[in-house]
C-alpha cells in the first residue's frame, strides 16, 4: 500500500488540522516560529474543506486527532502526558484519548468473543458489562467467570482496526521518504528507521496472544516489586483478537482529585512510578512501553496497578550498562565520562573530539541540577539536545526509541502527581545501585562465569576445532612453520585456563 498515493492521506492530515481549529493550537503549544505559522495557515487554508470534520463536541487538538486515525491517536496519548511541552490545557484535553474514545458496540464485542473462543460467550461468562475503557485499539468490557464466578477484564480488538492502523503507518512511511529526500541534513535521525521500529512495536498490539505472553512475563519479572502489580493472564480464554486478565479494581492515576479524596498523597506515587519504571529498564531490561495515565490505576492499598501490555521494551544487556553509565554520568555531572562512554558505544564517531563533546554535554546537562522540574523548559532542552547530537554527527538509536519515548511520558506521568519532581534525584539510588551491581567486581565474575559456560557448552567440539584451526594454518603456509601453530592452540589454552581461574578465585 506504500506509494505516492499516500500523498493525499498527508494533504487530508494537514487539512484536518486546519478545519478542527487544531493547526494554530498545535503550532502555538509547540512555540513554532513566526514564520512556520504563517507558512503552515497559508498552505493549509486551500485544502481546508478536504480535512475531515470530526466530532464538534470535542476540543480542536484531539477532534481532529481521533477523526485522523489510531496512530493520530497514539501521538496524541504521549502528548497528553506532557504538560510542559504542549501546555496544561492541551494536555488535559488530549487526556480524553487515553481511554474515552467511542467504543463500539457490546454486540459486536460479544460475538467477536464468540467466534474467537470457539464457544458462545454465556457458556464462558455470566455477564459481559457495556464497555468500561475504549481506546485507539481496542476496548476493555469486565465480566465474570461462569466457572469460578471471578471478576475479569476482557480487552476485544476494534473491528478492522489492522487495516485502518496499516493506512496510517503507510502515510508515515511516505513523510519519512519525503524528509530523507527533501532535507539531506534530517538523514541522520533515519526517519524510515524510526517509522520501522515503531510499526514493529504496534504490531504487538494488534496480535492479542502477544499482548497476553507479554503480561504473563511482566508479572514473573516484577512479582517481587513493593506497591506494583500487574494482572494475570488467563490464557484459555484469550486469543488473536481477544484477551482475558484477573480484574483490576482502581482509581485511575490521572484522577488527581479521586487520589486526594481517598486519603493518598501523591507526591511519594509519582516517585514511585519513575523507580519502577527505571528498575524495570535497569534490573529486567523489560519494560512497559506505554505507561500512560490511561494504562494506571491506585490500589485501595495504594498498589500501582499496570494495565494494556501490548507496547514492552526490551533493552539487552550491554545497552543497559551503557545506558546507566550514561546516566550515572550526569547524576555526577561528570561530562567527560558521559562523552567517553558515547565514544565507546559508537555512538558518536571516532573523529570527533571526546573533549569538546564533553563541554557540549556540560552545556545541556549543568542547567538541570540546582532546579526542580517546574523549572525546566523542556523544550528549550530539547533543542539544545538536537543541536548537540547534529554537531556531533550521532544518528536515531532505533533500539533505544522506545525507551527514550517512555521515559519522556512516566516522568510526564509523574509530573502530574508530583510537579517538584527531579527526574535526576529519584533516579540517582536505582541507577548507583545498578552500578554496583553490573559494573563492579560481582558483576566482572558473574561475566566471566558466563563466559565459562559458553566455553563449556564448546568442550566436546574443541578437539575438531583445533585440527580445523591447524589444516587452516597448514592451507596458508605449506609446510606450516611450527611456530604458526603452537602459539595459536596455546593462547586459546592459555585463555580458557586465565578463565576458569578468574572464575574459580570469584568461586572461592
Amino acid at each position: 500500500m506504500r506509494g505516492p498515493h499516500n500523498i493525499w492521506r498527508l494533504i487530508r492530515t494537514g487539512a484536518t488540522f486546519e478545519r478542527t481549529g487544531a493547526m494554530p493550537l498545535v503550532l502555538e503549544a509547540l512555540q513554532a516560529p513566526r514564520s512556520l505559522r504563517i507558512l503552515a495557515r497559508i498552505l493549509g487554508w486551500p485544502f481546508k474543506w478536504l480535512g475531515y470534520r470530526g466530532d464538534p463536541k470535542l476540543p480542536p487538538v484531539p477532534r481532529a486527532l481521533t477523526a485522523l486515525g489510531p496512530a493520530y491517536i497514539k501521538f496524541g496519548q504521549t502528548l497528553s502526558t506532557r504538560p510542559d511541552v504542549v501546555g496544561v490545557e492541551m494536555a488535559a484535553q488530549m487526556r480524553f484519548l487515553q481511554d474515552k474514545l467511542p467504543a463500539f458496540p457490546l454486540s459486536v464485542a460479544q460475538q467477536t468473543i464468540s467466534d474467537e473462543l470457539d464457544q458462545d460467550w454465556r457458556e464462558l461468562f455470566s455477564d459481559i458489562s457495556e464497555p468500561v475503557a475504549a481506546a485507539s485499539i481496542a476496548q476493555v468490557h469486565k465480566a465474570h467467570r461462569r466457572d469460578t464466578g471471578a471478576p475479569v477484564a476482557i480487552k476485544v480488538l476494534r473491528p478492522k482496526i489492522e487495516r485502518a492502523f496499516r493506512r496510517d503507518i503507510d502515510a508515515f512511511y511516505l513523510a519519512a521518504w519525503l524528509i530523507e529526500f527533501a532535507a539531506p541534513f534530517a538523514r541522520r535521525l533515519r526517519p524510515m528507521d524510526v517509522i520501522a521500529h515503531f510499526e514493529g512495536v504496534v504490531a504487538g498490539e494488534l496480535d492479542m496472544r502477544v499482548e497476553a505472553a507479554a503480561c504473563a512475563e511482566f508479572f514473573a519479572t516484577t512479582r517481587d516489586d513493593d506497591g506494583f502489580r500487574v494482572p494475570r493472564t488467563i490464557f484459555p480464554l484469550s486469543s488473536r483478537r481477544v484477551m482475558t486478565l484477573d480484574w483490576a479494581e482502581g482509581i485511575p492515576i490521572g484522577d488527581y482529585d479521586a487520589i486526594i479524596a481517598a486519603g493518598h498523597d501523591p507526591v511519594p506515587i509519582g516517585n514511585r512510578i519513575m523507580e519502577l519504571f527505571l528498575n524495570h529498564a535497569l534490573r529486567d531490561g523489560y519494560f512497559h512501553g506505554d505507561m500512560h495515565q490511561g494504562n494506571l490505576k491506585l490500589a485501595e492499598n495504594g498498589d500501582i496497578v499496570a494495565m494494556d501490555f501490548g507496547i514492552m521494551g526490551r533493552i539487552d544487556e550491554y545497552t543497559r550498562r551503557v545506558y546507566a553509565e550514561i546516566l550515572y554520568g550526569f547524576i555526577q555531572q561528570d561530562y567527560r565520562r558521559v562523552a567517553e562512554v558515547h565514544f565507546e558505544a559508537g555512538y558518536v564517531p571516532a573523529n570527533q573530539d571526546v573533549d569538546a563533546f564533553a563541554q557540549a554535554l556540560r552545556s545541556v546537562g549543568e542547567p538541570i541540577f540546582g532546579m526542580d522540574a517546574t523549572q525546566i523548559s523542556m523544550g528549550r532542552l530539547l533543542f539544545y539536545l538536537f543541536e548537540v547530537t547534529e554537531r556531533f554527527g550521532m544518528e536515531t538509536r532505533t533500539e533505544l526509541i522506545l525507551l527514550q519515548r517512555t521515559m519522556v511520558v512516566v516522568e510526564g506521568v509523574s509530573r502530574t502527581l508530583n510537579p517538584h519532581i527531579n527526574m535526576w534525584e529519584v533516579a540517582k539510588p536505582i541507577v548507583e545501585k545498578y552500578i554496583a551491581d553490573s559494573i563492579g567486581p560481582k558483576a566482572l565474575i558473574g561475566d566471566l562465569m558466563k563466559t565459562a559456560r559458553v566455553i563449556a557448552r564448546f568442550g566436546p567440539k574443541l578437539p575438531a576445532l583445533v585440527e580445523d584451526l591447524v589444516a587452516r594454518q597448514a592451507h596458508k603456509s605449506d609446510p606450516p612453520p611450527k611456530s604458526a601453530v603452537h602459539p595459536v592452540i596455546w593462547a586459546g589454552l592459555g585463555a580458557g585456563l586465565a578463565t576458569a581461574a578468574l572464575v574459580l578465585a570469584g568461586l572461592f
